[in-house]
Formats: C-alpha cells, structure tokens, sequence
C-alpha cells in the first residue's frame, strides 16, 4: 500500500514528564488513575494544593493522552481535549504526546484497541511487583502499520463518528436516569408528608431464587449477568453452559436484580423481556420481580434512591471496604412512604418509557461497539479502505 510503513510507536510518541509549579494554596484540578476511563476525565474538582499527595507532580496540556501505568486493561486513559492550565497528574499516569507524524486520534484509537489492551495487559502481568503494570517502554516498542497522515485522519473521522454516537446513547441514557431520580426525589422525598403509610421492599416484590445448573446443559447459550458484565457498561456475556462452572440463579422477566456486594457502590440492574431469555445471573446478584408490572417504575427508581442505598450500606456486614454484603431480607426490607398505591403507579407510568429507551440504548451500543472493532482492525492493518467504510458508516449512524 502506498505510504504505509511498518514502525515503533516510540518513533512518533514521547511519555513527557513536566513538573508543575505549584503557587502558595493554589486551587488545582488532580487527576489519579480513577479519575479518567475510556477516554474521558471524569473528575474535575478543585481543590487545595497544599493537600495534594506527592505523587501530584506532572503538568499536561491540551492534546496530550493520559494512559494509566497499572493495569492497561482496565480502561484508565483519556485523551486531553480542554484547556488544562491548573490540572496536575499522578505520577501513575504516563502522559504521551504525538509529533506532527501522527494523529493524535488515530494513535489513541491504536493504542486503546482490544488487542493492543490485552497484549499490554499481558506483559502487566508477566511483570513482578505489586500490581500488573506497564512502563512507556512498553508502549514505544509496539509495531504499528502507519499509513500517510491524510489516511490517519479518514481513517480517525471514520471511527470517531462511531464513538461519537456510542458516546451520545451513554450520555441520552444517564439524562434519562437524572430525570426519574429527581422525579422520584421530588415527589417521593421533598412532597413527603407525616401522615404517609409506610410499606417495604416486601410489599411489592417477590423474591426469586431459583437454582440453575448451566453446566448441566453444556452445549446450551446462556445470557451470564456477573458483577464484572454490570461494571463493563451493563453487557451480558453468552457463553456456554460448559464456561460456566458454578451455580446460578435464574433471571425472570421484567425483575430487577440487586447486588448484595458492596452496597455502597449500588448494581442495580433492569431486565426486560428480551434481556431474560435463556439468562442466569451471579449469586451475588439477587432477582426480584414486582408483584405488579404496574410498580416496575418505582421499584427499580426506590432501590437506586439514595436512602435504600444508605440503608443497605448501614445493614452491611463482612470486612470493610469491598467484601462487604447485605443479606436478601436487607434488601426486602427497605422502608418507603407513600401517599398510595396509585400514586407510585403514575410514578411508574411516566418513567417505564425512559427504563425501555436506555435498554434499547444498551443493545445499540453494544452493535456498534462490535462494528467498531472489528472497522478498527481491518482500517488499521490496511486490509479495507476509508471509502468503504464511509457507507458503512452511513447506513449504522447516518450522515452528521
């Protein structure tokens, strides 16, 4: 292919490791490892900077790429697309910066690629110390087919036009949530009145458990909701029933599940009628379903209220920090007030829309995810060209 090279990334990219100058009580923005996930910064709180720990030391501007050291796979990188005047980074964070060789957002696509995760999260691993990590070594003797830069920037239109939108069904189903938590808020909590009857968990919901064996069925597809597929934006994992080795419970339609890790950091989890079919969940997730569909609305918005997950977090038991649990009847038991039955179902009513749109988003990102993976691998290695991808493009997201 004409102009395509084969090369080291480290020939084009460059860890830079500028200190910040700190002024006397200066307000700044800190970024450590948990501050940034797949390819955002979701911190940006000020903050003295005479409470600063000292791994606060380096200075980054706008276009620069934050990779986390520890654990590649994890997804702790974001590219740098503000201005970053009073922003200091960890030390555990390499701070990458591209020459005029290379774009910047086809470097981050490359690098942020399942397979260059996995492999770096491989040589993590292989690596003694006390956790999985990587050094900029690593990254800068990576091989990487490079085309001229004018394909780089297609090639980059093509795919971000796919983050793009995956990113607008992310942030339409977390409006979508801030709306019927402040509805639930405003009607449920500040509109409380004394003389309101109390009911629980119980009232409205039964509690399933049943028992599945997927091992028993081993050439069976089975839909595995795990704490680890409810951290990874909600997916599901299909595996076979041989790949799954413990036991499980079954998922019903239209039951929400509960996790009784950890309540603090609540996994709250809807499931319609298509997300059920052939499902079984983790044992550490429990199943409910609403004694009337008509209650699915406020059953689901209650248990994601702020006071059921203070109430479980008080109920918790086991070590602190992460290992700590909650029994079933914590759950069950989970007060709430109410003016009537009636007035939860309007709740109900308005909100069941809003629950169905994010499920359908769900399922839209994760088709385009996959489209995107696999454009990603045959772009990158040359194997298709930008102009057959653009209808592609097209007929998935439509023209912006």
């Amino acid at each position: 292919m004409n102009g395509w090279q084969e090369v080291k990334l480290g020939q084009f990219v460059k860890s830079i490791s500028d200190t910040y100058k700190f002024k006397p009580n200066e307000q700044v923005v800190f970024l450590n490892t948990s501050d940034i996930l797949l390819g955002r910064v979701i911190n940006h709180a000020l903050q003295n900077s005479a409470n600063l720990p000292g791994q606060a030391k380096k200075r980054i501007k706008k276009g620069d790429f934050l990779f986390s050291e520890i654990r590649p796979a994890n997804g702790r990188y974001a590219m740098i697309d503000f201005d970053v005047d009073n922003y200091v980074v960890s030390t555990k964070l390499m701070v990458l910066r591209c020459n005029e060789q290379i774009d910047s957002i086809f470097f981050r696509l490359f690098l942020t690629s399942k397979e260059q995760l996995e492999y770096l999260q491989m040589l993590a691993e292989d690596r003694s110390g006390t956790f999985p990590q990587i050094t900029f070594d690593h990254i800068s003797n990576l091989d990487i087919f490079l085309p001229p830069i004018p394909e780089q920037r297609a090639i980059a239109a093509v795919l971000s036009s796919l983050d793009d939108k995956i990113d607008l069904l992310h942030r339409q189903n977390k409006t979508l949530e801030a709306m019927a938590e402040t509805l639930f808020r405003q009607w449920f909590i500040e509109e409380a009145q004394d003389d309101w009857k109390e009911y629980s968990i119980f009232d409205f919901a039964d509690h399933i458990k049943s028992n599945v064996v997927p091992a028993k069925s081993s050439n069976e597809l089975f839909h595995h909701y795990s704490l680890p597929a409810f951290d990874d934006g909600k997916r599901p994992t299909v595996e076979l029933g041989s790949e799954i080795l413990s036991n499980k419970y079954k998922v019903v339609n239209n039951s929400i599940l509960v996790s009784k890790l950890n309540p603090r950091v609540p996994r709250i989890w809807p499931i319609g009628e298509l997300q059920s079919k052939n499902a079984v969940c983790s044992t550490e997730f429990q199943v409910f379903k609403p004694k009337s569909g008509k209650l699915y609305g406020y059953l689901y918005f209650l248990l994601r209220s702020s006071d059921a997950v203070d109430s479980l977090t008080m109920a918790a038991s086991g070590t602190s920090g992460s290992h700590q649990r909650v029994k079933p009847e914590d759950i069950l038991n989970i007060k709430t007030n109410l003016p009537s039955i009636e007035h939860a179902e309007l709740y109900s009513n308005l909100v069941l829309p809003g629950i169905n749109k994010t499920q359908s988003n769900l399922v839209q990102i994760k088709t385009l995810e996959k489209l995107r993976d696999t454009l990603l691998s045959k772009l990158m290695s040359g194997e298709v060209k930008v102009s057959m991808q653009e209808n592609i493009s097209r007929k998935y997201i439509g023209n912006k």
